[in-house]
């Protein structure tokens, strides 16, 4: 069977027991701002599992798409995937332990025609806060599983906090049961331990499906209290079953997989084999889970879900330039080909000079050098030092990355409280055309541009900014005439002062908003730009004379630089000045 078939049947296994088909919830949660991604097909029920009715009654199936960030750094392996697709099943104050592990058996052994002799099962082990699940153990006794295939772990509990000891009064958890199926045809790896079980890492075990059994609540006294209205939430993820169904201890050679790496084969020159697997795979599975982000409206970026899938590109681009291939991204959506194609001369850059690291230079100083130059992110340069040997300290890297972020804070807060090079009219009128710039290129490319730096004297500004590309010469052109028009229609430069949440709403630019004080002064050139800054400025924009772009250049991975000169520099302002500054 494909794992077609297998949804399939799945969803018709349960909707033959009365359970009604529910719709997928979306890959980005809508209402929950507690997470990135839907994790599990039952985040979208935790309502319903809580006490509130289902519109559709108490018997629900879903195939659930779903992301695991915790598991990124093993994608590499034979069976941990970045997105995958889970089929559930739950029951909502119904069925119980009684019905849901039979039934599960049934799917498996008679409509999969798993080989019985091949499944595990494991259950809750109990502990002071909790007892032993053997109402689960009878039932797989009485199903006719022998007791040495039962095997009892700690680990075998749900509850968002944990396992029981670790929730807090008024939480709902429970034990949970897991299948196992087991590749007779895999040896056991002595290096994961003397004698293997269904949770040893060797790959010998693979773990088909979870049943989740909510029936306790926390108590104040650190007991556990049985609740009156009991919930089964069982998932499996389709691949693994795939996998099981074709005996095949890869999910990556099932047909889900398989035609692309069929195609990393072609592109690559290589054989999916040895040392080669791990890249490929990971290529494949970043690359199905960026299309699926994507498709849901996501676009790479440094924040949130964006620099998920930023990281899924961007590793998956490290690991085609180290096997050698090409891959032709015009097969994949626009976001997709346009952060590859921004990366690669970057990539290529940025591998030339790691592979120049002496073996005294790897260190977190010179991963901070590649993230900030090429754009590697920490976890993609992680894995680059880990392949020569070194580990790198997460909290010595982020040191050095929050000391250049206070450093560039204490730079911008000179410049934009009064630490202009010098305060002289000229350089006020800089200033000023800074605001101008900003808009201008904000308008022009998009509101995605946000200032990453700058620099004033009394010869030219220097403006840094987030954008993935060279401007073009219509679009220096039009950034240059938007501004000077600015400039010729003589607008007002107000300065006022505003309580700091209610200028942000009403759209004012800001940068490094945690060190603003309550009440800030909030600059604003006719309707054209609105800034929170400490000033000064000319009183109106017919005061900066003209201005002129001299030059751009990149500063590294999504960021440009611009250079502009006053053209009338030295002509006499006939604007008041705003010297007064009362935003720190």
């Amino acid at each position: 069977m494909d794992s077609s078939e297998i949804r399939e049947s799945y969803l018709k296994f349960f909707q033959d027991k009365g359970h009604a088909l529910i719709p997928p919830a979306p890959l980005v949660p809508a209402d929950d701002p507690t997470t990135l991604f839907t994790s599990a097909g039952m985040q979208q029920l935790v309502p319903y599992l809580k006490g509130e009715p289902h519109p559709l009654g108490k018997r629900l199936v879903d195939c659930q798409q779903s992301i695991r960030l915790q598991d990124l750094d093993a994608v590499a392996d034979n069976r941990h995937l970045s997105l995958f697709e889970m089929l559930g099943n739950w029951s909502l104050g119904d069925y119980f332990k009684e019905k849901q592990l039979p039934w599960i058996w049934e799917f498996y052994t008679q409509v999969l025609k798993l080989d019985k002799a091949r499944l595990y099962v494991t259950v809750y082990k109990g502990s002071s806060a909790a007892p032993r699940d053997d109402e689960s153990v009878e039932i797989w006794r009485s199903i006719g599983i022998p007791k040495e295939k039962i095997s009892f772990y700690e680990d075998n509990w749900w509850s968002r906090a944990g396992g029981p000891e670790k929730m807090p009064p008024g939480e709902i958890g429970g034990p949970d049961s897991e299948v196992f199926f087991e590749f007779t045809q895999v040896k056991h790896n002595p290096k994961f331990g003397k004698i293997c079980h269904p949770n040893c890492d060797c790959g010998r075990f693979l773990e088909i499906g979870n049943s989740v059994f909510l029936q306790y609540e926390k108590q104040t006294d650190g007991s556990v209290k049985p609740l009156p209205n009991k919930n089964v939430d069982f998932g499996g993820g389709l691949e693994r079953i795939t996998a099981a169904v074709n005996n095949e201890p890869d999910v990556f050679k099932t047909d889900i997989f398989q035609p692309m790496i069929a195609h990393l084969e072609k592109v690559t020159g290589k054989e999916y084999a040895g040392s080669n697997r791990p890249p490929m795979r990971i290529i494949a599975d970043h690359l199905r889970a960026a299309t699926a982000m994507i498709k849901e409206g996501v676009e790479p970026s440094n924040k949130q879900q964006g620099y998920v899938l930023r990281r899924l590109i961007r590793r998956s681009a490290v690991k085609m330039r180290q096997l050698k291939g090409v891959l032709d991204t015009n097969d994949f959506p626009k976001e997709f080909h346009d952060e590859v194609t921004r990366f690669k001369t970057n990539l290529d850059r940025g591998l030339k000079e790691f592979d120049k690291l002496a073996p005294d230079q790897m260190n977190e100083l010179n991963a901070f050098n590649l993230l900030q130059t090429y754009g590697f992110p920490f976890e993609i340069t992680a894995e680059l030092f880990k392949q020569k040997g070194f580990d790198l300290d997460r909290r010595k890297f982020d040191k050095i990355f929050a000391d250049h972020q206070k450093l560039s804070r204490t730079a911008s807060a000179g410049m934009f409280k009064g630490g202009l090079a010098d305060q002289s009219e000229i350089t006020i009128k800089y200033h000023t055309a800074t605001h101008l710039l900003q808009a201008a290129l904000r308008q022009v490319l998009g509101q995605h541009v946000h200032q990453e730096g700058s620099n004033i004297t009394s010869e030219r500004l220097r403006f840094d900014f987030s954008h993935p590309q060279a401007l073009s010469e219509a679009e220096l052109k039009q950034v240059e005439e938007l501004i000077n028009q600015k400039i010729k229609d003589d607008l007002a430069v107000v300065k006022t002062i505003e309580d700091k949440d209610a200028a942000l709403q009403s759209g004012a630019m800001a940068f490094f908003r945690e060190n603003y004080p309550d009440k800030v002064s909030v600059y604003t050139i006719g309707d054209f730009s609105k800034e929170l800054c400490g000033g000064p400025h000319v009183g109106s924009t017919a005061a900066i004379g003209g201005v002129k772009l001299i030059k751009q250049e990149a500063i590294g991975a999504g960021k440009r630089r611009v250079y502009a000169v006053l053209e009338y520099g030295t002509k006499k302002s006939t604007g008041k000045i705003h010297h007064q500054r009362s935003a720190g």
